[in-house]
């Protein structure tokens, strides 16, 4: 006999010795006028400062023109054993560069390093004008990229970061795009080289993140420097699994730069780590449907995968399972049938789907007809 289900039922209510609010009332003592530190994969803000605030951001530019890059080695639109050549307007860069004449060929691998190491200017017009083929097209598909990541605050007008009048973005919105490239592991292999070379050893290069030489964990990212800018970096970094992005704006020198960000990312690592969730046991318990050929749905849950809390004792974090009421027939696997959220107090800060494993056809005369016809068959 089918069962009714049970309306909206609590399989849970998970008690966990754990603080799962975030917030970013906690500001971190810095000289930055902008900042922000977020975890990168929820993107969650843990500590801020002006954070919305419409700056240039000079050379951190070329975190969206590296990611573009990333997107499309991924793709197969680009390989790094391609070879590109500089163009005139690449060439005539000025800036930090590597010298790149026109006409003179550079392998892709070599680009990139040149971009995220040495922070090469004409390197990253290089990459720009061989995806779009201007940088003028290049920068309205960065643009493009910012609006889709949600970078309200960003307008680009070139693809490296130079002095230009309304080539604005805030750290809020660096720090989004630092999270979507990171994503990208490959570019670790680029943004972690300390000193290297190109042409053959002709040309050495240098980080200009001096964090990668002190600070643990440190992963990358990317820095810059302008006169409209100030000093300004972009900062990422891992420890037992949590991953941060700290993003300073606007500091009066490099030195200030690189102890904001090593001050944002220790408030980051002292204050949270990452605990693994669970599913509550009723979570994937067989649920019953109505006017359906079978009555049973199998469930299948999301994983919960992780989450950033606080390690100091503070709010419980609970656990709450609810499947739909009166589920009828027809039932498609995939549908959603409830679904598993997680909470501090009032606060949700998680939720996880729950579809069915199982298609179940709706009980009519001719499929009660078919369905006794096999059974029939089968004797």
């Amino acid at each position: 006999m089918i069962k009714n289900i049970i309306s909206f039922m609590l399989c849970a209510l998970l008690i966990v010795p754990f603080t799962a609010a975030v917030s970013a009332e906690s500001k971190v003592d810095i000289s930055a006028p902008s900042a922000v530190l977020i975890e990168a994969e929820s993107r969650k803000v843990l500590s801020e400062n002006n954070s919305h605030e419409k700056r240039a951001c000079a050379s951190v530019t070329k975190v969206m023109t590296l990611l573009l890059a990333m997107e499309a080695l991924d793709s197969g639109k680009l390989k790094l054993t391609d070879t590109l050549t500089a163009s005139a307007h690449a060439a005539s860069m000025g800036g930090s560069d590597i010298w790149l004449e026109e006409g003179e060929k550079m392998s892709v691998d070599d680009l990139l390093k040149a971009t995220a190491v040495a922070s090469a200017n004409d390197a990253a017009v290089v990459l720009a004008e061989a995806l779009c083929g201007s940088e003028k097209s290049f920068v309205a598909e960065m643009n493009k990229k910012a609006k889709a990541l949600g970078m309200n605050h960003t307008v680009f007008k070139n693809c490296n970061g130079l002095d230009e009048k309304g080539h604005l973005t805030c750290a809020y919105d660096v720090a989004l795009m630092s999270a979507e490239l990171i994503k990208h592991k490959k570019i670790f292999d680029y943004t972690s080289i300390w000193i290297d070379e190109l042409r053959g050893g002709k040309t050495q290069i240098v980080n200009t993140n001096k964090l990668l030489k002190h600070y643990k964990g440190i992963t990358g990212l990317k820095t810059g420097t302008t006169d409209e800018a100030g000093c300004c970096m972009s900062a990422s970094a891992e420890r037992d699994g949590l991953s941060l992005i700290a993003v300073v704006l606007g500091c009066d020198n490099g030195t200030k730069r690189f102890a904001d960000c090593a001050a944002m990312l220790d408030y980051g690592f002292a204050e949270y780590t990452v605990k693994k969730l669970t599913l509550p046991k009723n979570a994937e318990k067989p649920v019953e449907v109505k006017g359906g050929m079978k009555d049973t749905i199998y469930p299948r849950c999301e994983n919960p995968g992780t989450m950033i809390v606080k390690r100091t004792a503070g709010e419980k974090l609970l656990t709450e399972c609810k499947i739909k009421k009166d589920i009828i027939a027809p039932v498609k696997a995939g549908d959603t049938i409830g679904e598993v959220n997680y909470y501090s107090g009032k606060e949700l800060l998680k939720k996880c789907k729950i579809t069915s494993k199982n298609t179940i056809e709706k009980m009519s005369f001719d499929s009660v007809l078919s369905a006794i016809y096999k059974s029939l068959t089968k004797l």
